[in-house]
């Protein structure tokens, strides 16, 4: 175990006295080196600026004195963590311990489903912390080796060590298969997830092996398996958030909008505070045609996340849309004026800000106003404003609904090519196409085409100066980016499953990218089974394989 004395904990707490006091129970444990922050935002600001081995939070982290925000205000510690993890600030071995009092029901099961490393009642010795401390860290030190092949882009081989550590640790055998089969899961390996998750159901019934059997039914697409295994689980354990969430998502699947916005319903009655729910609830509602369940959801997203680091502009127009399809102009008006005072300051809040605006415009009939709005929130993008592909999307079907076919086309080729540089999975070039087609502009979609491919083309140089100059991994992203704007090209295939190899071949094994090239050469191989460079590629991927005693499949 790691010696206390080296080890850095920040501790997050309004109270000053309640954070003197922890100081010196960690004190009394041998821990010295320890920093604090009052509230979410400074916690957040810590955690960019460096990484700490354990956090310990307060659940209720607003309306302290000096905080600068009123009681009951302000994000809480279940809100922090969940911004924490989403954007990825604390690593998977972070030790994060939850402190609360709180004894609402509702509340200890959102904070239990974050996954905490542990949450501790108060009020609580040091003996205790020191306990839970210690026991917090011998689990990180038996899972470290893995979590650091997966940092390092080494999945397979972090399978390896979860595998040949049951012997040495048995005490961790269960988290060891848990994160095996998670990293199945990743790897797309749905049936070997599926084997590691019903070898522990044999020997325990544990809730998240079953959900984790659901997850993997559901990839695989036995969805009606997955629901009969979801339903079972919620009936059996009713404070199981997540069992909920993949429940929707299926119930999504089958097209039932109403049942999925009943079942995220029954979740949010549990457990009211999960941010992401709440918001995923508010667009499933707007699905099924609640306009009303909408608002309340999004109304919600928008009041918990005034305080988050990461507040989205986007909520406020899910807002808008809600309360503009319910029928009130006056409240939608509203959600405008306080998009505009509090998050028009960046382009993406000034393009929400116009979208938003837009849509009351044209609910008015003032046709003018919409097309001016809808200008500036084309130019806000223009500036650099992102938007999600979902809101992309609509921004360019109103476009199209008021004859701005160029802006139209700028809004959609500016998604494609800023996705492609990010790696992000936004925006297709299918669902770009098939916006215009929709729309009735078969000849949009057919320029657009052109244009994309025009593109690929000029990438396809641009790679190949790169790998003359010697930036292998430049080559093989811009050759992804390639791919991005025409995905089945043969000519683009080809090129990147080659720069792909020699990337590897050169700069050592990297398992997501033998997964593209081997998913890219069974598309090869389906559009022609006879391509001249298909069976070289073919070798040498099995050359590189051997070369990093790769022993099967990607």
């Amino acid at each position: 175990m790691q010696e206390n004395s080296q080890l850095t904990v920040l501790v997050i707490d309004p109270n000053p006295g309640i954070r003197a006091n922890l100081q010196n129970m960690l004190n009394q444990t041998g821990i010295s080196r320890i920093e604090s922050a009052m509230n979410a935002g400074s916690a957040i600001k810590a955690l960019g600026r460096k990484s700490y081995d354990i956090i310990l939070c307060e659940y209720d982290l607003g309306g302290a004195a000096g905080t600068g925000t009123a009681p009951g205000e302000g994000q809480d510690g279940q809100q922090l963590l969940e911004d924490l993890r989403h954007h990825k600030l604390i690593p998977p071995w972070a030790i994060f311990i939850m402190l609360t009092s709180e004894a609402s029901h509702a509340r200890v099961v959102g904070a239990a489903e974050l996954q905490p490393s542990d949450y501790i009642l108060k009020p609580f010795t040091a003996g205790i912390l020191n306990e839970r401390i210690g026991r917090a860290l011998a689990r990180r030190a038996a899972m470290l080796p893995a979590y650091q092949q997966v940092a390092q882009g080494n999945p397979r081989a972090a399978i390896r060590t979860c595998a040949d550590a049951v012997a040495a640790q048995p005490r961790y055998a269960l988290d060891f298969a848990r994160l095996r089969a998670e990293l199945h899961m990743s790897l797309k390996e749905y049936a070997q997830a599926e084997d590691v998750y019903r070898g522990v159901l044999s020997a325990k019934p544990l809730d998240w092996a079953r959900l984790g059997l659901a997850r993997a039914l559901r990839a695989m697409g036995r969805t009606e398996h997955a629901v009969e295994e979801l339903q079972a689980l919620v009936a059996d354990n009713p404070s199981l958030m997540a069992a909920y969430d993949l429940l929707a998502r299926c119930q999504e699947d089958a097209g039932d909008a109403a049942l999925a916005q009943k079942t995220l319903e029954d979740a949010v009655a549990i457990s009211p505070f999960m941010v992401r729910r709440l918001r995923k609830l508010g667009a499933v509602a707007m699905d099924a045609g609640d306009a009303a369940a909408a608002e309340k959801s999004f109304r919600q997203v928008v009041a918990r996340s005034r305080y988050s680091e990461f507040r989205d502009p986007e909520d406020h127009v899910n807002l808008v849309k809600a309360l503009v399809r319910k029928g009130d102009p006056v409240g939608a008006g509203n959600v405008v004026r306080d998009l505009e005072r509090s998050l028009r300051d960046t382009p993406a809040g000034e393009a929400c800000r116009a979208i938003s605006a837009a849509l009351l415009q044209d609910a008015a009939g003032d046709t003018g106003g919409a097309v001016r709005e809808l200008k500036s929130a084309v130019d806000a993008v223009r500036a650099g404003g992102q938007l999600s592909p979902a809101l992309r999307i609509g921004l360019a079907q109103s476009l199209l609904g008021h004859r701005l076919d160029d802006e139209a086309s700028d809004v959609l080729i500016g998604a494609l090519n800023g996705a492609a540089a990010s790696g992000d999975a936004a925006v297709s070039p299918q669902q770009a196409m098939s916006v215009f087609v929709k729309a009735g502009r078969p000849d949009l979609a057919d320029g657009m085409s052109k244009q994309m491919r025009a593109q690929a083309q000029m990438l396809l140089g641009v790679a190949d100066e790169k790998r003359n100059m010697g930036d292998v991994r430049g080559a093989v992203q811009t050759l992804l980016e390639a791919l991005r704007l025409a995905p089945n090209n043969l000519q683009v295939m080809i090129a990147v499953v080659g720069g792909i190899l020699r990337q590897i071949m050169e700069m050592g094994w990297d398992e997501s990218l033998a997964a593209v090239g081997a998913e890219q050469l069974d598309h090869i191989r389906t559009l022609d089974a006879a391509h001249p460079r298909l069976q070289a590629l073919d070798a040498e991927l099995a050359a590189a394989k051997r070369k990093y005693g790769i022993a099967s499949g990607v």
